[in-house]
């Protein structure tokens, strides 16, 4: 996710907000204890930072958080905000649960996805693929399992999975393509919060 998000902002023209500049302090970190200690404890963890940042972004999958069969996405998401906002970053924080992980932002409808999964550019194929293996039904724009659906599709190309490969769908996967919800709101708090001159 680290290394996905820093891609991503690298895009500033592609997300419609200005250059991240060097004075803008951009850090990821990343919690030693997951996704189950971000919805947790990120308030706690981020404390430290309060007088050195503009801005907190909290990011983590849903699935495996420890909140996933009792809350939504969005009641997750107000409930970490609303304890970040709590521990001094009121009206300069926002939390993005991805649901069900971030594999789901994987599964654009973008050639390059085949390519990086190892399936040339045939997206069709891979398309027709995760029909017959049940992970996709016809008419769907992404896997229900997103991440079983990626690890398979790895597999069946014998292509290691890294980091690499998000970062590098990150930069290359054509960012309307991506119709995810907690995308867009992460777009959405990067417009707010780095609007283009």
């Amino acid at each position: 996710m680290r290394i996905a998000v820093m891609a991503l902002l690298k895009r500033h023209h592609a997300l419609q907000i200005r250059p991240i500049a060097p004075s803008d302090a951009v850090d990821v970190y990343e919690h030693p204890k997951r996704d189950p200690g971000v919805y947790r404890a990120a308030h706690v963890f981020l404390r430290p930072f309060v007088t050195q940042y503009r801005y907190a972004l909290v990011m983590f999958d849903r699935e495996g958080c420890g909140a996933e069969k009792t809350l939504g996405r969005e009641e997750i998401q107000r409930e970490v905000e609303t304890k970040l906002s709590k521990n001094g970053w009121q009206n300069r924080c926002s939390a993005i649960v991805i649901d069900p992980e971030l594999e789901a932002w994987v599964w654009a409808d973008s050639p390059h996805v085949a390519r990086v999964l190892g399936w040339g550019s045939d997206l069709k194929k891979l398309r027709k693929w995760l029909e017959k293996e049940g992970y996709l039904n016809p008419g769907e724009t992404k896997p229900r399992r997103p991440k079983e659906a990626m690890e398979q599709a790895l597999r069946l190309t014998r292509t290691p999975r890294s980091a690499s490969l998000y970062e590098e769908l990150a930069e290359k996967v054509g960012l309307s393509r991506c119709t995810d919800d907690a995308f867009g709101r992460l777009c959405t708090v990067l417009r707010t919060w780095f609007p283009r001159d």
